[in-house]
């Protein structure tokens, strides 16, 4: 019978040629040795930062409206912010009056920005669309080794996996079929412009779907695309690398 010479047959063809002496090249990274180019080993090196709460720190999320009152404080070596009285959701989250408050959401929500300044501070925790991170220290003498004014900024923790309250599953609607953000605001989904975008990974308002709480799943709208654009990319994808390498080989 004739050869198979579709798109997709073409490509795992050339990978099965090209697979076996890329992964027998000595000291490359396909045969698992660790490879560093001069620039790679000059640079200097980064600090990590983390997305969760550190030791002696601790992560609370709260809805809004917050319910939280801050002032300035005097527990760090630089000063800062703690928080003065906590009510309504910010109690409810765990929010306590004394916590040294070390980080705060960003304006969008998508980092952690260090707590070194009560205006800033303020400003950011209103402009925030979604629920509010803090992460506070509540240990006199930790708080005393802290200086807000040096700390690196974090990125925010991801919303996906976390466990709705009884307050969000009422309000959780829709989800992001990219990334799996829940939408829990007290603004109606269906009010939301068309601009509106996704806080988590920025997907446009077209990539939220219909959302069950009780059962955690999709349906509609941009559920039911996900798959079909995978599949459709996926197919596109190969038959291009199988025309790439067909004209290499």
């Amino acid at each position: 019978s004739d050869a198979d010479t579709s798109p997709i047959a073409i490509a795992m063809a050339a990978l099965a040629n090209v697979a076996t002496p890329l992964t027998a090249v000595r000291g490359s990274s396909f045969a698992g040795a660790r490879v560093r180019s001069k620039a790679a080993a000059a640079a200097p090196t980064r600090r990590v930062v983390t997305t969760r709460a550190a030791a002696g720190e601790t992560l609370v999320s709260v809805d809004k409206p917050l319910g939280v009152n801050l002032k300035a404080s005097n527990k760090g070596i630089s000063g800062g912010v703690e928080i003065a009285s906590a009510r309504g959701n910010a109690a409810k989250a765990g929010l306590k009056a004394g916590d040294y408050v070390v980080y705060t959401s960003s304006f969008f929500g998508d980092e952690l920005w260090p707590a070194d300044q009560l205006g800033f501070v303020r400003s950011a925790i209103q402009a925030c669309p979604n629920q509010v991170d803090f992460v506070v220290v509540r240990d006199a003498k930790q708080a005393a080794t802290i200086d807000v004014k040096r700390l690196p900024k974090r990125p925010a923790p991801p919303r996906f996996g976390k466990k709705l309250s009884a307050a969000q599953k009422e309000r959780a609607t829709h989800i992001c079929v990219d990334c799996g953000y829940v939408y829990t605001l007290p603004t109606p989904f269906k009010e939301q412009g068309k601009d509106y975008k996704c806080p988590q990974c920025n997907a446009p308002r077209s990539r939220f779907a219909n959302y069950d709480p009780e059962t955690g799943k999709a349906s509609g709208g941009a559920a039911s695309n996900a798959p079909l654009i995978t599949t459709a990319a996926t197919v596109l994808g190969l038959a291009g690398m199988g025309y790439y390498l067909a004209q290499l080989l």
